[in-house]
């Protein structure tokens, strides 16, 4: 069986299905047409993951002759054990991590959330205050998985999730994406993330930056049943459908089911105190990263420069600019 050679393991909602988008139409990648399987971080829980090896290793058969093989699932950064699993299913395996402003992440993640079904708490500040009591157990959506994406200010914290690929991984072996490059010139971003996997420079095929838009679910009945559907419905599917098409009929259904819409903004308050909160780690993450990510924070702290060497002992990604 072909073995994934290349894992895009997030940020959530940070440019990882625009990533995937593209790459997956290069000739010499393939790319598996369920995104998310999730095999690895076996810390966290959802039904929706892929947990049986055969089966994963299944999504795979179609790469006979590509040049890459890969597979995106966004928690694998936050997860405390993927990084790990992957260097022990691989270790020669090339790890692509995409950041963005954590402030901006996790209010659309939040919005992400309530699409899926994942969240029900509508105002992003309820589900912020909900958080202490939701690490107790408490006020947590039926069926909310994995019940971690809740935590929103811990999967906000870059710098120990990034720390974790670069400690496991040599440092040519993972290369950092910034939303922010990815919004202003995809091809550019678009062309390093090729050298990287050693494939050929293409331009993208998708304009990165009108895919994954804000939506909303137009029946929460339909969602659900989508995502849940009755024993006897998966049996059948199961029994009468590979994989792969059952992945596009679920994609169809849900594309139908799909309303795109305006995010409501954060208020001013909120945003302030998250940057205040987040300020620290950002400024680890620049240091870690040898760039300057502060403005991320409205601000620019004089001890915090991009280029400088990382701290002794770290590798550095091998981030191009």
């Amino acid at each position: 069986m072909r073995r994934p050679d290349f894992f895009i393991v997030g940020a959530p909602k940070s440019g990882t299905t625009a990533l995937y988008e593209n790459l997956r139409r290069h000739p010499e990648i393939f790319m598996p047409e369920l995104k998310e399987p999730h095999f690895f971080g076996t810390d966290l829980k959802s039904p929706d993951f892929i947990r049986d090896e055969r089966a994963y290793l299944s999504l795979f058969d179609g790469a006979r002759g590509a040049r890459r093989a890969g597979e995106a699932s966004v928690w694998y950064l936050y997860s405390e054990r993927a990084a790990a699993e992957i260097k022990e299913f691989e270790p020669s395996a090339r790890i692509i991590i995409m950041l963005r402003n954590p402030v901006e992440m996790i209010h659309s993640l939040h919005a992400q959330r309530l699409y899926s079904g994942n969240e029900e708490l509508e105002s992003f500040e309820a589900a912020l205050e909900a958080e202490a009591e939701r690490k107790k157990g408490l006020r947590l959506p039926p069926r909310a998985y994995p019940v971690e994406g809740l935590f929103y200010r811990e999967v906000a914290k870059y710098s120990a999730q990034v720390r974790r690929y670069l400690s496991a991984f040599e440092r040519e072996q993972v290369h950092v994406i910034l939303f922010d490059d990815l919004r202003q010139s995809p091809p550019r971003v678009y062309r390093e993330a090729c050298e990287f996997l050693g494939v050929g420079a293409r331009l993208p095929e998708q304009d990165a930056r009108a895919i994954n838009p804000n939506k909303r679910a137009r029946s929460k009945t339909l969602r659900n049943l989508l995502r849940h559907p009755p024993p006897l419905v998966r049996a059948a599917t199961k029994a009468l459908m590979p994989l792969p098409l059952r992945e596009r009929v679920r994609k169809g259904l849900k594309g139908l089911n799909t309303k795109y819409e305006q995010r409501r903004p954060m208020s001013a308050q909120c945003r302030e105190r998250l940057r205040a909160e987040l300020a620290p780690d950002v400024e680890r993450l620049s240091e870690l990263l040898g760039r300057d990510l502060t403005h991320w924070l409205g601000a620019d702290p004089a001890h915090v420069r991009g280029g400088e060497t990382p701290p002794k002992g770290v590798a550095a990604p091998a981030t191009r600019r």
